[in-house]
Protein backbone atom coordinates (compact mmCIF):
# COMPACT_ATOMS: atom_id res chain seq x y z
CA UNK A 1 0.00 0.00 0.00
CA UNK A 2 1.60 3.46 -1.23
CA UNK A 3 0.58 6.45 0.58
CA UNK A 4 0.69 10.25 -1.30
CA UNK A 5 2.61 13.16 -0.30
CA UNK A 6 -0.53 14.14 0.87
CA UNK A 7 -1.83 11.50 2.82
CA UNK A 8 1.58 11.02 4.82
CA UNK A 9 1.39 14.38 5.81
CA UNK A 10 -1.50 13.50 7.05
CA UNK A 11 -0.53 10.63 8.67
CA UNK A 12 2.25 12.13 10.42
CA UNK A 13 0.05 14.59 11.90
CA UNK A 14 -2.21 12.08 13.38
CA UNK A 15 0.12 10.10 14.86
CA UNK A 16 1.62 13.27 16.38
CA UNK A 17 -1.82 13.89 17.90
CA UNK A 18 -2.10 10.54 19.17
CA UNK A 19 1.22 10.76 20.82
CA UNK A 20 0.36 14.61 22.12
CA UNK A 21 -3.33 14.85 22.33
CA UNK A 22 -4.49 18.62 21.26
CA UNK A 23 -7.65 19.87 20.26
CA UNK A 24 -8.14 19.82 16.28
CA UNK A 25 -9.25 21.88 13.91
CA UNK A 26 -12.47 21.09 11.37
CA UNK A 27 -9.69 20.42 8.14
CA UNK A 28 -7.70 18.44 10.48
CA UNK A 29 -10.41 16.15 11.42
CA UNK A 30 -11.81 15.56 7.49
CA UNK A 31 -8.73 15.56 6.47
CA UNK A 32 -8.07 12.05 8.86
CA UNK A 33 -11.22 10.78 8.08
CA UNK A 34 -10.68 11.05 4.52
CA UNK A 35 -7.29 9.13 5.16
CA UNK A 36 -9.58 6.89 7.28
CA UNK A 37 -11.88 6.24 3.95
CA UNK A 38 -8.80 5.89 1.48
CA UNK A 39 -7.19 3.27 3.58
CA UNK A 40 -10.65 1.13 4.12
CA UNK A 41 -11.26 1.04 0.33
CA UNK A 42 -7.29 0.35 -0.52
CA UNK A 43 -8.22 -2.71 1.94
CA UNK A 44 -11.12 -3.73 0.52
CA UNK A 45 -9.53 -3.92 -3.21
CA UNK A 46 -6.61 -6.06 -1.63
CA UNK A 47 -9.11 -8.60 -0.93
CA UNK A 48 -10.68 -8.09 -4.11
CA UNK A 49 -7.16 -8.71 -6.09
CA UNK A 50 -6.50 -11.60 -3.41
CA UNK A 51 -10.03 -13.28 -4.05
CA UNK A 52 -9.47 -13.05 -8.38
CA UNK A 53 -5.71 -14.43 -7.29
CA UNK A 54 -6.75 -17.50 -5.75
CA UNK A 55 -9.63 -18.19 -8.18
CA UNK A 56 -7.04 -17.70 -11.15
CA UNK A 57 -4.98 -20.04 -9.32
CA UNK A 58 -7.19 -22.44 -8.51
CA UNK A 59 -8.30 -23.00 -12.37
CA UNK A 60 -4.51 -23.19 -13.10
CA UNK A 61 -3.85 -26.08 -10.77
CA UNK A 62 -6.77 -27.74 -12.02
CA UNK A 63 -5.18 -27.29 -16.03
CA UNK A 64 -2.08 -29.09 -14.57
CA UNK A 65 0.50 -30.30 -16.28
CA UNK A 66 -0.23 -28.02 -19.05
CA UNK A 67 -0.63 -24.96 -17.26
CA UNK A 68 2.98 -25.35 -15.76
CA UNK A 69 4.05 -21.65 -16.36
CA UNK A 70 1.43 -19.84 -15.57
CA UNK A 71 0.35 -22.29 -12.74
CA UNK A 72 3.92 -21.54 -11.04
CA UNK A 73 4.00 -17.96 -11.84
CA UNK A 74 0.87 -17.19 -10.12
CA UNK A 75 1.63 -19.41 -6.80
CA UNK A 76 5.07 -16.76 -6.45
CA UNK A 77 2.19 -14.39 -6.41
CA UNK A 78 0.47 -15.35 -4.03
CA UNK A 79 2.68 -16.29 -1.74
CA UNK A 80 4.52 -13.02 -1.72
CA UNK A 81 0.83 -12.11 -1.27
CA UNK A 82 0.74 -14.16 2.05
CA UNK A 83 -1.33 -16.89 0.91
CA UNK A 84 -0.65 -20.21 3.16
CA UNK A 85 0.10 -23.25 0.74
CA UNK A 86 -2.43 -25.76 0.69
CA UNK A 87 -3.11 -29.58 0.32
CA UNK A 88 -3.95 -29.06 -2.90
CA UNK A 89 -1.15 -26.95 -3.95
CA UNK A 90 1.89 -29.38 -2.52
CA UNK A 91 0.01 -32.38 -3.94
CA UNK A 92 0.31 -30.30 -7.41
CA UNK A 93 3.72 -29.45 -6.88
CA UNK A 94 5.28 -33.02 -5.89
CA UNK A 95 3.96 -34.49 -9.42
CA UNK A 96 5.89 -31.72 -10.86
CA UNK A 97 8.57 -32.33 -9.20
CA UNK A 98 10.55 -33.11 -12.19
CA UNK A 99 10.80 -29.35 -13.08
CA UNK A 100 13.59 -27.56 -11.50
CA UNK A 101 11.58 -24.46 -10.48
CA UNK A 102 8.34 -26.51 -9.61
CA UNK A 103 10.91 -28.92 -7.04
CA UNK A 104 12.46 -25.21 -5.68
CA UNK A 105 8.58 -23.79 -5.03
CA UNK A 106 7.46 -27.51 -3.69
CA UNK A 107 10.63 -27.01 -0.78
CA UNK A 108 9.78 -23.15 -0.49
CA UNK A 109 6.02 -24.14 0.30
CA UNK A 110 6.49 -26.98 2.39
CA UNK A 111 8.75 -24.61 4.91
CA UNK A 112 5.60 -22.21 4.83
CA UNK A 113 2.71 -24.70 5.31
CA UNK A 114 4.82 -26.25 8.18
CA UNK A 115 5.41 -23.07 10.01
CA UNK A 116 1.45 -22.05 9.64
CA UNK A 117 0.52 -25.60 11.39
CA UNK A 118 2.99 -24.54 13.73
CA UNK A 119 1.73 -21.22 14.71
CA UNK A 120 -2.52 -22.71 14.65
CA UNK A 121 -1.40 -25.49 16.44
CA UNK A 122 0.68 -22.57 18.91
CA UNK A 123 -2.46 -20.29 18.98
CA UNK A 124 -5.03 -23.03 19.73
CA UNK A 125 -3.15 -24.31 22.80
CA UNK A 126 -2.48 -20.70 23.61
CA UNK A 127 -6.30 -20.41 23.78
CA UNK A 128 -7.46 -23.28 25.10
CA UNK A 129 -4.78 -24.17 27.66
CA UNK A 130 -6.35 -21.55 30.67
CA UNK A 131 -9.56 -21.85 29.48
CA UNK A 132 -9.62 -26.03 29.63
CA UNK A 133 -7.90 -25.29 32.93
CA UNK A 134 -10.95 -23.48 34.40
CA UNK A 135 -13.31 -25.29 32.91
CA UNK A 136 -12.55 -28.69 35.26
CA UNK A 137 -13.30 -31.89 34.02
CA UNK A 138 -14.95 -32.55 30.63
CA UNK A 139 -18.56 -33.80 30.45
CA UNK A 140 -19.05 -37.87 30.67
CA UNK A 141 -20.61 -39.06 27.16
CA UNK A 142 -24.00 -39.50 26.75
CA UNK A 143 -25.21 -42.62 28.21
CA UNK A 144 -22.84 -43.45 30.66
CA UNK A 145 -24.16 -42.15 33.19
CA UNK A 146 -27.56 -43.59 34.75
CA UNK A 147 -30.93 -41.73 34.23
CA UNK A 148 -32.87 -40.41 37.37
CA UNK A 149 -36.17 -41.75 37.69
CA UNK A 150 -38.77 -38.96 36.46
CA UNK A 151 -41.68 -38.11 38.86
CA UNK A 152 -44.56 -35.96 38.29
CA UNK A 153 -44.17 -32.55 38.56
CA UNK A 154 -46.84 -30.37 40.57
CA UNK A 155 -49.38 -29.15 38.62
CA UNK A 156 -48.96 -31.67 35.92
CA UNK A 157 -51.27 -34.55 34.61
CA UNK A 158 -50.50 -36.57 37.79
CA UNK A 159 -52.49 -33.55 39.99
CA UNK A 160 -55.71 -33.44 36.94
CA UNK A 161 -56.51 -36.85 37.45
CA UNK A 162 -58.48 -37.95 40.45
CA UNK A 163 -56.58 -40.41 43.07
CA UNK A 164 -58.83 -43.18 44.86
CA UNK A 165 -58.94 -42.39 48.33
CA UNK A 166 -57.03 -44.88 50.74
CA UNK A 167 -59.33 -46.15 53.38
CA UNK A 168 -58.49 -44.58 57.29
CA UNK A 169 -56.80 -46.67 59.08
CA UNK A 170 -56.95 -46.63 62.80
CA UNK A 171 -54.58 -44.80 64.78
CA UNK A 172 -52.06 -47.11 66.38
CA UNK A 173 -53.01 -47.91 70.50
CA UNK A 174 -56.88 -46.64 69.87
CA UNK A 175 -59.09 -49.72 69.48
CA UNK A 176 -61.50 -49.79 66.72
CA UNK A 177 -65.59 -48.80 67.31
CA UNK A 178 -67.45 -52.05 66.96
CA UNK A 179 -70.71 -52.08 64.76
CA UNK A 180 -74.43 -53.00 66.53
CA UNK A 181 -73.98 -56.32 64.98
CA UNK A 182 -71.10 -57.65 66.28
CA UNK A 183 -72.08 -56.06 70.39
CA UNK A 184 -76.11 -56.96 69.96
CA UNK A 185 -76.14 -60.87 68.07
CA UNK A 186 -79.93 -61.03 66.50
CA UNK A 187 -82.12 -63.13 68.32
CA UNK A 188 -82.82 -65.98 67.77
CA UNK A 189 -86.26 -67.50 66.52
CA UNK A 190 -88.30 -69.62 69.28
CA UNK A 191 -88.12 -73.23 68.71
CA UNK A 192 -91.99 -74.73 68.60
CA UNK A 193 -92.11 -77.37 71.26
CA UNK A 194 -92.39 -81.35 70.33
CA UNK A 195 -95.86 -82.70 70.17
CA UNK A 196 -96.68 -84.58 73.07
CA UNK A 197 -97.42 -88.29 73.57
CA UNK A 198 -100.98 -87.84 73.88
CA UNK A 199 -101.84 -86.29 71.04
CA UNK A 200 -99.84 -88.59 69.09
CA UNK A 201 -102.38 -91.12 70.76
CA UNK A 202 -105.39 -89.64 70.30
Amino acid sequence: MAFSADELRVLRRALAIALHPAPLQDEDVQDCLRLAEAVDEAVREAGRLRAFLLADLARYREALPGSLPGYLELLQDALAAGYDPGADDLAALRTLRGNPAAAALLTRCQILAERSVRARLARVAQATGPAAALAGPAPLPYGSVPRARLLALPGGRAAEEPRPKPPPSPTPGERPVPKPSEVFPPRRRPVPPPPSEERAAG
